[in-house]
């Protein structure tokens, strides 16, 4: 019992750390540089995607035995859309100013190559469960590697945070943090950190099984 808690809590987190699609994976970069130049279009981006993911991914593990595997890429296609299609509506619902921010790329959530990668490689070969647990844990993840580069970038770049003020008048802000090259920097900067983290924690490892030999 316990064991089967403990694969469940892992398969959730990874996505948060482990296998964190931007920062380790390096996925749906299209979205993380073009969407995050403040933190809403970041935030939204990445509760869009996790929607999607998780959706796209109950759906394909509850259909798996029943989709022919000569089709299944353009089944899995059709369902992400589906829900994609969703989700546009809904944003268009909730604010056209930020629909309109977001442009094109809330469509192009259909061919983010995270969301047709984990219907592919794991949906499609786990139970519904686990797929649960996967598309919330990347998801989730994603949206933390997101917001991360959009608070960055709007912090610097606009001096302000959700659209609050941070900082007096005199505060000169980054231009270039507003525009893709920023988000290229801010993405490589972050990248770096953690990779540093990640190799720290290795290191760490096998220092403790040496210890323990």
């Amino acid at each position: 019992m316990l064991r089967k808690e403990v694969s469940s809590t892992d398969e959730y987190i990874k996505g948060l750390w482990r296998e964190n699609p931007v920062f380790i994976q390096v996925l749906g970069l299209c979205a993380a540089l073009a969407v995050s130049n403040t933190a809403i279009n970041a935030l939204t981006m990445g509760l869009a995607t996790t929607f999607v993911l998780l959706m796209s991914g109950m759906s394909v593990s509850a259909l798996r035995n029943f989709i022919p595997r000569e089709a299944r890429l353009v089944s899995f296609i059709c369902i992400i859309a589906s829900f994609v299609t969703a989700v546009d509506y809904v944003i268009q619902a909730i604010s056209l100013e930020l629909h309109r921010s977001l442009g094109a790329f809330i469509a192009l959530i259909v061919v983010n190559c995270l969301i047709l990668g984990r219907a592919e490689a794991f949906a499609s070969k786990n139970s519904l469960g686990r797929s649960v647990l996967d598309g919330l844990g990347m998801g989730f993840g994603f949206t933390v590697a997101l917001l991360a580069i959009g608070v960055v970038r709007e912090i610097l770049g606009s001096g302000s945070l959700f659209g609050i003020s941070l900082f007096p008048d005199p505060f000169q802000t980054w231009t270039v943090m507003v525009l893709p090259s920023g988000g290229f920097l801010v993405t490589a900067v972050l990248l770096l950190l953690v990779n540093w983290a990640k190799n720290r924690e290795v290191e760490a490892e096998k220092q403790s099984q040496e210890v323990a030999t």
